[in-house]
């Protein structure tokens, strides 16, 4: 993955926790919505990890 991928990479996943943040302080937040958020958080985080693992790796 090239540095401009992990960029965007980074850049959606401070999307989504703000995405997150500002659902969970609504009086009602959408569970299933907010359930939907946190997995594509948890993507792209395991994406990003990934990459820098196999940047770590000879």
């Amino acid at each position: 993955m090239g540095t401009g991928q992990a960029n965007q990479l980074k850049t959606r996943h401070a999307e989504l926790e703000t995405i997150i943040h500002k659902e969970n302080r609504r009086p009602l937040p959408d569970e299933l919505y907010l359930h939907k958020l946190k997995s594509e958080k948890l993507r792209v985080k395991d994406a990003l990890t990934k990459d820098a693992l196999t940047r770590i790796e000879p």
